[in-house]
């Protein structure tokens, strides 16, 4: 197996070799999955269509296109519209770091192959530069030309320094001497001094300087200092971009020097990471090393302000040997990720209404100031959580919280993917560990741009006296799984939560995901095995009730497309709903597109990239995809099967990507009849003609369709009207 170092598209991670057990064929399809035989005739004649696959890279930026119509929407509250240009620019940041990087790295070194698009990767990135040159500009407009008159029109200004008025220039200057300017460091360029390294997504000012004495031109650098606020607050809930307020007073960093020109330009790297697999013993010292030389990556795009001088240019060009088309000039400011303070700002009747996550029925306090006994509580009922509908801290963190404290729990085994820097759960994890109490804790160090955190806190947790361990070689653990083994009265019981999203206090209340809390004895059995797969040398491949990556969820999903197919033809109940971050997975896809051709109804609702082409004639007219966005990240997983008359529905951590079905350990539940239902109620809303969401059409394109109803609105009501509902 090759360790996972690049992303999808990287020529050097191939296919995990089989290292396990074949997974059992049976596994979500049953008798009616093994009973169907695909005709030979119509599988060639599927893929035989050229351009069956929409390329994953051009529908990623779609996605983002989305996401600045979000910023557009003079409907949408004013400083969530401002959020959403900052959430812009972070994806492009990421999208260039981690994406074009691997595409010009595969370019590079002479493996570039056709991707399932058709197109070549040389291809590909003309279209990404056409195609982010566009995008970049219609988001500079959105700023200049909608939200900052809108914002203005509010009382909150954004200004340059020609704006400024004298009270405000002065309280500036004192700023810059008292605070700033003791931070800053120029750097010359001449023959003594070489150009400086520029770090990634760092602000800079290019200064031209003339000595009057000998009236020759010099250039220097200035970084512009991240650990101040991106936009200077000038009182008066007015703003000046930080760099403006430097750029004013740069001739007291440079006395008795003529300051002649100054513009703003940023630099992109690449800086995913790469780890070769014979470091895995040492694993924790090779991302160390490898998160060093991640600062260093080769320069992927360069942002210069539309006012900057040719000369200029061509130095910084010529110095950080990048390519014309990626030169992005734009109107400034640059970098408009700090737009996050200013959608910060104390002004509610700005922004959506505040919205408070509720605590799930079935887990409230009753009559009592007490917190609700989770195992009691789960021990009536399992429980389904959605969050950030239902809160995080009084169901997971308080599951964890409590079994850390309970005299009766035995063990927590617990993965940690992503978590927070003050987090909860590895405070209740420490003190489980320092109780007594046998905790193992599989972290992910590999988690991409949150190693430094997790290399931490595994040191953390380890100085503790837990278990800590790091899965598979060659693997990625993405599961999101947590268990408690109790001692009762009847014996010892697993209490265990498998969840969609990672186990962080912070982006709960940002993303939608759902997590089943549960003492379904199968379950328990599954994931006790599953822990000893991860940590120990159990090679237990087949479980009951989970898919298990890179093992059986992508054949065990194709096996459940196959049933409803056979349900189809058999005159029983069939058809498929899918909701996802992403859809790419070609042998996935083609098995949707058979699923179509069969008649069988497909309905999927994926939030990012989707490289399936609905809507063609004999292809995928059966097929309907639309993507729901809105003020809280959708990042659940469900995979719902009419099942012939008999339901089935999973969730779960895997996407129906290449790296979480052969690179990463990916764990989907097969949920129990109430929490079945409850899922398909929750896909019935989303596909509701009447929810507002985006179709996607034949050509690639997505149109915004004309639904009065917001999901996550009606989702918040209907959690209010629930727990009023709910008899105690």
């Amino acid at each position: 197996m090759s360790l996972e170092q690049q992303p999808d598209l990287d020529p050097f991670d191939a296919d995990i070799d089989a290292d396990f057990d074949p997974p059992n064929p049976h596994v979500a399809g049953g008798d009616g999955a093994a009973s169907y035989v695909p005709d030979p005739e119509l599988v060639a004649a599927i893929e035989a269509v050229d351009n069956r696959f929409i390329d994953r890279e051009l529908s990623w930026l779609r996605f983002n296109e989305r996401v600045l119509e979000l910023a557009e929407d003079e409907q949408l509250p004013l400083l969530d519209r401002a959020r959403f240009l900052a959430i812009f620019t972070s994806n492009l940041d990421e999208f260039f770091m981690v994406r074009v990087a691997g595409l010009k790295r595969r370019i590079a070194t002479g493996l570039a192959v056709r991707a399932a698009s058709g197109l070549m990767p040389l291809e590909v990135l003309d279209a990404i530069w056409s195609r982010t040159a566009d995008l970049s500009q219609r988001h500079a407009r959105a700023f200049r030309h909608q939200v900052v008159p809108a914002l203005d029109a509010q009382g909150i200004e954004l200004v340059r320094w020609a704006d400024l008025d004298r009270d405000e220039q002065k309280f500036c200057k004192r700023l810059f001497k008292d605070r700033i300017f003791p931070v800053l460091t120029p750097l010359a360029v001449d023959p003594a001094h070489p150009f400086p390294y520029i770090s990634g997504l760092s602000l800079n000012l290019a200064v031209v300087l003339r000595n009057p004495k000998t009236d020759k031109e010099l250039f220097a650098r200035v970084k512009v200092p991240s650990n101040f606020d991106r936009f200077v607050a000038l009182g008066n809930a007015r703003f000046v971009p930080l760099e403006d307020v430097i750029g004013a007073h740069l001739g007291r960093l440079f006395p008795g020097m003529e300051v002649v020109e100054v513009h703003t330009f940023r630099v992109t790297r690449n800086e995913d990471l790469e780890v070769e697999e014979d470091d895995a013993e040492n694993l924790l010292a090779a991302l160390e090393k490898e998160l060093l030389r991640r600062k260093f990556g080769p320069p992927v795009r360069l942002e210069v302000e539309e006012s900057i001088s040719r000369s200029v240019l061509e130095l910084l060009v010529s110095e950080l040997d990048i390519d014309e088309r990626e030169v992005f000039r734009l109107p400034g400011p640059l970098d408009l990720r700090g737009l996050h303070s200013i959608a910060d700002l104390p002004r509610d009747d700005l922004k959506y209404p505040s919205f408070v996550p509720i605590t799930h029925p079935r887990l409230a306090e009753v009559e009592s100031a007490a917190p609700v006994d989770v195992f009691k509580a789960l021990r009536r009922r399992d429980v389904l959580v959605h969050h950030p509908y239902d809160s995080f801290a009084t169901s997971v963190q308080r599951f964890i919280e409590q079994a850390a404290a309970d005299p009766h729990v035995l063990a927590i085994k617990q993965t940690l993917y992503r978590t927070s820097g003050d987090s909860p759960i590895i405070d209740a994890l420490i003190d489980a560990a320092e109780a007594g109490k046998q905790v193992l804790v599989l972290v992910e160090i590999k988690a991409r741009f949150d190693e430094q955190a997790n290399i931490r806190w595994a040191r953390k947790l380890e100085q503790a006296g837990c278990h800590v361990v790091y899965g598979l070689v060659g693997l990625k653990t993405h599961c999101k799984l947590a268990m408690v083994v109790r001692d009762e009265p009847e014996g010892i019981r697993r209490y265990t939560h498998i969840g969609t999203g990672n186990y962080n206090p912070k982006t709960s209340r940002m993303y939608e995901d759902l997590g089943l809390l549960t003492t379904d004895e199968a379950i328990g059995e599954d994931v006790a095995h599953l822990f000893n797969n991860l940590s120990g040398w159990s090679r237990k491949a087949t479980y009951e009730q989970l898919l298990v990556a890179p093992d059986s969820v992508r054949a065990g999903l194709i096996d459940q497309i196959h049933a409803e197919i056979t349900h189809h033809r058999e005159g029983r109940p069939a058809g498929i709903r899918l909701k996802a971050n992403s859809v790419v997975d070609e042998e996935t896809i083609d098995a949707l597109y058979l699923a179509s051709c069969e008649g069988v109804p497909v309905e999927l609702i994926v939030r990012g990239i989707c490289a399936l082409r609905p809507g063609v004639p004999g292809l995928s007219e059966n097929i309907k995809v639309r993507s729901v966005l809105g003020r809280f990240l959708e990042h659940s997983r469900i995979f719902s099967f009419e099942g012939g008359g008999e339901p089935v529905s999973w969730i779960g951590s895997a996407d129906l990507m290449h790296r979480n079905l052969d690179r990463r350990v990916e764990v989907l539940v097969k949920l129990p009849d109430a929490s079945r239902d409850e899922v398909r109620r929750l896909l019935d809303l989303a596909f509701a003609p009447t929810t507002q969401a985006w179709e996607l059409g034949a050509d690639g394109e997505w149109k915004r369709n004309g639904g009065a109803d917001h999901l996550q609105e009606t989702l918040i009501e209907q959690q209010r009207r629930r727990r009023a509902d709910t008899p105690r």
